[in-house]
């Protein structure tokens, strides 16, 4: 999920919240959160929702169903590679 790892990293670096705080507040390592933005691994559904809490953005945005504004994505559009 190439979209959520940009996403997670903007979001993260907007916010100006370290690795190690991110993990700490929806507890995971910072380990996995880097991995997340890198696009080594994948979160669980769980701490997908926990991001989008945190951030106040809804989970299409992060998983890239939907852009900023809220609308939605033509699903026809999206590559998962």
């Amino acid at each position: 999920m190439k979209i959520f790892a940009t996403r997670l990293k903007e979001l993260r670096t907007e916010k100006k919240i370290s690795l190690d705080k991110l993990g700490n507040l929806i507890g995971v390592s910072d380990t996995a959160i880097l991995k997340w933005e890198q696009n080594k691994c994948e979160p669980t559904a769980v701490n997908i929702v926990q991001l989008a809490i945190y951030f106040n953005v809804s989970t299409d945005y992060l998983l890239g169903l939907e852009d900023e504004t809220g609308a939605k994505i033509d699903i026809s559009s999206l590559t998962f590679l």
